[in-house]
């Protein structure tokens, strides 16, 4: 398939906002666009809202939580623990 370019005149500071967006939600902006094109094409409209925080798991909060504990881990502050198994039922 053949790429074609799409240029856009964007506020500077809003171009930079929203490449850290992007990548704070694991994108690049080409592609970020690109799912925003085919979506609006799939659909017919503007499709959906994506937000930064949608994922509670990569809150700012939580990845200090992750760090502080990995520190703990590599200082040997860790304790081991049985694995429980769950039957579903």
């Amino acid at each position: 398939m053949a790429q074609a370019t799409i240029t856009a005149r964007v506020d500077e500071k809003d171009k930079a906002s929203f490449d850290k967006f992007c990548s704070n939600v694991g994108l690049n902006t080409s592609t970020a666009i690109n799912l925003f094109v085919k979506a609006v094409l799939r659909e017919n409209k503007i499709p959906f809202e994506i937000s930064q925080h949608s994922e509670p798991f990569f809150s700012e909060e939580n990845l200090a939580y992750i760090q502080k504990s990995v520190q703990e881990l590599r200082e040997g502050k860790g304790t081991a623990h049985e694995l429980i198994e769950v039957d579903d039922e």
